[in-house]
């Protein structure tokens, strides 16, 4: 009995050990500001009077928005690239469509690697 209990104290203190995730990290470099506190305030007052916070809850970038096209120009884009758009959003992400495209056509950009 003893032994059982000798040995189940000793799993339990070596499990209680101190577990370490990580060190903190500190930067070495201390932050330093190229504005003023007069220039920060101005800025946060201008923020404010313009009455377009992105963090409110009723913010609404496309309140102010109005469109150039009309609905019948707007309908005819979106038929005219129907297709495209389809194969782009099908199960192989489009690369069925560009391998039998040869090459790509001027509407349609893709990512460049620089």
């Amino acid at each position: 009995m003893n032994r059982t209990y000798a040995l189940s104290l000793a799993f339990v203190l070596a499990a209680g050990g101190n577990a370490f995730a990580d060190d903190i990290t500190i930067d070495p470099h201390p932050f330093v500001s190229t504005a003023s506190r007069a220039e920060v305030m101005e800025e946060l007052r201008q923020f404010r009077m313009a009455g377009n916070s992105p963090w409110a809850d009723d913010y609404n970038p496309i309140a102010e928005f109005r469109g150039s096209l009309t609905r019948a120009e707007v309908t005819a884009d979106y038929m005219g690239s129907r297709d495209t758009v389809s194969a782009f959003t099908a199960e192989d992400s489009g690369s069925t469509y560009l391998a039998r495209s040869h090459g790509a056509s001027p509407d349609i950009i893709l990512a460049r690697t620089e």
